[in-house]
């Protein structure tokens, strides 16, 4: 890591990823597991956070389900990569954007409250850019964004002990997004909106949470473990940043599954401890022929691609067609933007 961390500043980080206590005083409760004072853990958190290792404190939620959105690319030439990039994160629905190594070279994410509107939001990037974007979005998930854990890199040990499972309707299968959509209310909306920024680091964040959603402190806690065990958000907690902690390479490895087989290789890549990310996505033929995707991390190049070795090997990929697309450059990274999004009659 490119600073030395604390054992207080290293658990802050890596234990508390995921579980942020639903309670009056969240910093009191991780305070009294971590065997220190409340105003030590805002402290920490606050340093860490104005270091660069912490992205906010906030929720990582289930795609699709709030509202609309999508894995997007497009192939710049090299002159042009900077000011591309900066009319692409001038939109508001754009909360992630890296340059990868690849003939499409700028990666973003897009999300919005329809699919209409994030149809519209790529059109308008291809219009002001001249670059027409592919797009990708997700088909189903093998593992979402649980948490990243920065003494293994393996995100199976991040506080599992109370991970919920997928929520099961009553034929005993996982809901569907769309299923969930129709169990949420009005006030869940206005609290994903009121998370953008993060949860503050003051003595009663809920509270504040609360208020910015128009709901009393009691409602909007209440209304969080709903969403945490429907799995509309998939985690709530310390959002790290993995190039400032010392994880500085990282690959989207994409691979070209047959459609039979893709269901299962994606259930057996997801598993993987060394993958902290696996979805399914369309292909886009001619010009992009790959539907899973999977992202690994590590300290540096070689230990990434020996890693992908590893896994082409243990789970018999090493006859499927892939690309490692390594990270150039992060352009922009933040929590996706809920703010108008709204409840479908």
């Amino acid at each position: 890591m490119e600073t030395a961390l604390s054992d207080l500043e290293f658990r802050l980080l890596n234990d508390w990823q995921r579980n942020l206590p639903l309670t009056e005083h969240p910093y009191a409760a991780m305070a009294q597991e971590l065997g220190c004072s409340e105003a030590e853990v805002i402290a920490g958190l606050g340093d860490l956070m104005a270091r660069g290792h912490i992205s906010r404190i906030g929720a990582v939620f289930r795609p699709h389900v709030l509202g609309w959105s999508t894995l997007a690319a497009v192939s710049v030439p090299e002159a042009r990569i900077e000011a591309v990039a900066q009319s692409i994160d001038a939109c508001p629905e754009v909360n992630h954007n890296y340059e990868r190594e690849h003939a499409y070279n700028l990666w973003f994410v897009v999300t919005a409250p329809t699919h209409e509107r994030v149809a519209e939001v790529l059109a308008g990037i291809h219009r002001q850019t001249g670059c027409k974007p592919l797009d990708l979005p997700m088909l189903a998930d093998y593992h979402i964004d649980l948490g990243f854990d920065l003494a293994g890199n393996q995100v199976s040990g991040i506080r599992d002990r109370q991970m919920p499972g997928p929520h099961l309707n009553d034929a005993g299968r996982p809901e569907t997004a769309e299923s969930l959509r129709r169990q949420l209310a009005s006030a869940d909306y206005a609290l994903a909106a009121a998370l953008e920024g993060g949860v503050a680091l003051v003595h009663r964040p809920f509270a504040e949470l609360a208020a910015k959603a128009g709901l009393g402190e009691a409602e909007a806690r209440h209304r969080l473990q709903c969403l945490i065990d429907l799995g509309v958000i998939r985690r709530l907690g310390v959002v790290v940043r993995h190039r400032e902690l010392g994880y500085t390479a990282n690959a989207m490895v994409v691979w070209d599954v047959p459609d039979d087989q893709v269901e299962d290789m994606g259930r057996r890549l997801g598993a993987q401890p060394s993958v902290t990310l696996c979805y399914r996505r369309p292909r886009v033929l001619p010009e992009w022929p790959y539907n899973l995707f999977s992202m690994v991390h590590g300290r540096n190049r070689q230990a990434v691609l020996a890693e992908i070795e590893r896994l082409r090997a243990e789970l018999g990929l090493e006859g499927i067609p892939f690309q490692p697309l390594f990270s150039l450059r992060r352009f922009k990274q933040c929590g996706a933007r809920y703010a108008g999004f709204a409840r479908a009659a």
